[in-house]
């Protein structure tokens, strides 16, 4: 790893208070319904795991994982799905959660192959949005940040496998 530090960016009292309102707004929004959460892994398990908590309606959840960074801090482009989902969406209320957009590749052929298991609804949260990068169009319907196109890591988000357990979010700087 080069050298460099961590410059927090978003504190864990700013993190937990967003995500509580997003919790809130779903619960909302879903009124009388149950909610099928899909996380993006690795990075979406910490927030998905706290926004569930305040999601007071019926959760479900499953996992799946997708790949298209490698150990750069620049998205490749290339996407290629790790693991997929342990059951059906087909008829479901399913709400995919993710760490981060950035250029909106990965989103994008996620949501498209996710839309064509023919759930009931399929919107897209995201814990940090970074429009700056945006390649290709994503619609978020949650969004717990917008950030400058800065490389940022915690709760769950990583350089190289690092950082991830941060309980806020720091913006790595090259020294």
């Amino acid at each position: 790893m080069d050298k460099h530090h961590v410059k927090e960016l978003l504190s864990e009292e700013e993190v937990d208070r967003r995500i509580k309102e997003i919790g809130e707004q779903i619960t909302k929004d879903y009124e009388g319904k149950s909610v099928h959460l899909v996380c993006v892994l690795k990075g979406g398990s910490f927030f998905m795991c706290e926004l569930a908590k305040r999601i007071n309606l019926p959760v479900s959840l499953d996992f799946m994982s997708v790949s298209s960074y490698g150990g750069d801090t620049k998205s490749s482009g290339v996407v290629r799905i790790v693991k997929d989902l342990d059951e059906s969406i087909k008829d479901k209320d399913v709400l995919v959660v993710e760490d981060i957009v950035d250029s909106g590749r990965t989103l994008s052929y996620l949501l498209k192959m996710l839309g064509e298991r023919k759930p009931k609804s399929l919107r897209l949260c995201t814990l940090l949005d970074k429009p700056d990068r945006r390649v290709v169009d994503v619609n978020v319907d949650y969004t717990g940040f917008k950030i400058p196109d800065v490389f940022v890591v915690g709760y769950g988000l990583d350089y190289d496998q690092v950082y991830r357990n941060l309980p806020y979010i720091g913006e790595v700087v090259f020294d």
